[in-house]
């Protein structure tokens, strides 16, 4: 598989499209006065602490407060176990390190040792998981850990979405190019992707050397990115860790909370950071400055890649030139048809996401044919399909699949093993699972940031979202059914009925035996005046002479 990323850059925003075989598999966009939050440190202030949830919200400083779970405040020695077996799908902040990174408050019980003003490191050992379990006894309640009004440090681990503010954590991890580092855990783990034992040994003695000599206090995993890099490679990437936890650890002393202590880096930065490989052929920029930016960091993390940095300075936009824009106006619909002349039909909701699979206008090969035949091609042909559309418009959550029924148990399993198959290709965690024989197969997905669509569009102010409106038919009824109400309280010799001018239309043609009635039920004149200014759904009815 070839990739190519495409960078469109200006003042304002930051969009950057991921290529697979010249089919747009990704999109990110990033804008200067709506920058991502994931990954960012914040000393913040417990709000409010809910036993019954055993969570806790915690002020931030933005619109809405974080929401902690006792689970990201624990010791967590499980996580640092998963980051060390799938250290490459580490989010910017994931529920990541081995040990909460908090200031210690009236609530803290435990003993410090990972730095001033922060609790520390667990055991370096990594005994059974039984064993630390009884070790660590009960874990402790949301109430024993935290206090109202209480200082903290957390890190974003999920963007706020909706009306639910941001999702946190106190495992703070900082992915690098060959590391990720977790400040307040004493242990170095290596990618078991690192198969080789002399090529782990090598890796962990320079970050054992690097420690000793800085006095370097932190956890660090080494990435499977590491294999065969130079030393200077990794010592680069413990000097900037060392630099940028130094100086968290200032901010927190002097800022007065709620503040941010750390911010994560650009958004190009991020993606050339995690996703840079030899599978790349081209890296494309339309701005110039943007282009500098990129070769001196790709020529310092991936020097064989530099070349492969182009600037792009045609007048024609760069989206446009590659087809990307097209494909971000098509995530932006509903229904995506498909190259047989089938379609799936997609439905985000507040709970869930909900896709439909049709045959539309593909009814099969011409030749003779079993129906069975034509519904399993369909099927298969939306599969690929519908997990590339999860992955450009970014969906998350629970994604409800709801295929066409097929009565053969052998192709309703093998279109769930295409679909499993085909989520390999995603970056984020999944998990499908096959629920009835009717062609239901749910995904979920982990969600870090908002979706594609939530981050391009906005609700309609008309319908408030709902993407429906009454009927004119329903309105005429509704405007018979007040007046009715009301036809006591009315004086004057007549009156006048302001509607929108569709509303007056439906009044004069299919329902004006509504009109007819209405004005028998009050006795008296009714003059209809279009109001342009009024909601489709508005009426109002004056009493004049």
């Amino acid at each position: 598989m070839t990739k190519e990323m495409i960078i469109s850059s200006s003042a304002h925003e930051t969009r950057v499209a991921i290529l697979e075989d010249d089919q747009v598999a990704e999109i990110f966009i990033e804008r200067e006065h709506q920058r991502g939050v994931v990954g960012n440190l914040y000393k913040g202030r417990v709000s409010k602490v809910l036993p019954g949830m055993q969570s806790a919200f915690v002020d931030l400083g933005l619109e809405r407060d974080g929401f902690l779970y006792v689970s990201d405040v624990i010791a967590t020695f499980e996580e640092f176990d998963r980051l060390e077996t799938d250290e490459d799908d580490v989010a910017p902040a994931g529920n990541g390190a081995a040990n909460g990174l908090r200031r210690p408050g009236p609530a803290d019980s435990g003993a410090s040792g990972g730095g001033p003003g922060f609790s520390g490191g667990g055991p370096g050992g990594r005994g059974g998981r039984r064993d630390r379990e009884r070790e660590r006894g009960p874990e402790p309640k949301i109430e024993e850990l935290l206090k109202e009004g209480q200082e903290i440090i957390v890190q974003v681990a999920k963007e706020p979405i909706g009306t639910k503010g941001a999702r946190l954590t106190s495992h703070a991890t900082m992915p690098g190019r060959f590391l990720v580092f977790m400040p307040t855990v004493d242990h170095v783990g290596v990618s078991r992707k690192i198969d080789s034992r002399e090529e782990r040994s090598r890796l962990r003695g320079i970050v054992r050397e690097f420690r000793e000599q800085h006095g370097f206090t932190g956890g660090v995993i080494i990435r499977a990115a590491a294999a065969g890099r130079p030393k200077d490679d990794i010592v680069s990437d413990l000097s900037y860790f060392h630099k940028v936890w130094t100086e968290i650890r200032q901010k927190s002393e002097t800022s007065r909370a709620p503040a941010v202590v750390y911010r994560e880096q650009s958004l190009v930065a991020k993606l050339l950071r995690d996703l840079l490989t030899e599978e790349y052929s081209a890296i494309r920029i339309d701005n110039e400055q943007e282009f500098r930016r990129v070769f001196e960091l790709i020529e310092r993390i991936m020097p064989p890649l530099a070349p492969k940095v182009k600037l792009y300075n045609k007048e024609y936009p760069i989206f446009e030139e590659y087809g990307v824009q097209a494909e971000i106006d098509r995530a932006l619909r509903s229904k995506v048809w498909l190259k047989s002349g089938g379609s799936i039909v997609i439905n985000q909701t507040e709970a869930l996401v909900a896709i439909d699979v049709n045959t539309g206008r593909y009814v099969g090969k011409k030749t003779a044919g079993r129906l069975e035949d034509t519904i399993l091609k369909t099927n298969l042909e939306a599969v690929k399909e519908i997990v590339r559309q999860i992955r450009l418009r970014d969906l998350g959550g629970i994604i409800v699949l709801d295929f066409i029924d097929m009565e053969e148990k052998k192709n309703r399993q093998k279109v769930f093993q295409t679909v499993e198959q085909e989520l390999r290709k995603d970056r984020s965690p999944s998990k499908a699972l096959q629920v009835s024989d009717f062609g239901l197969v749910i995904i979920t997905r982990k969600r870090v940031k908002q979706s594609l669509e939530r981050v391009l569009t906005e609700p309609c102010p008309y319908c408030a979202g709902a993407a429906v409106i009454k009927s004119r038919s329903t309105i005429c009824y509704e405007i018979l059914s007040e007046v009715k109400k009301i036809s006591g309280d009315l004086d004057g010799q007549s009156l006048v009925l302001r509607v929108n001018p569709d509303i007056a239309r439906a009044l004069r043609d299919e329902e004006r035996a509504v009109f007819k009635e209405l004005k028998q039920s009050i006795g008296r004149e009714i003059a209809v005046k279009p109001d342009v200014q009024l909601h489709h759904e508005q009426f109002d009815l004056m009493a004049v002479g």
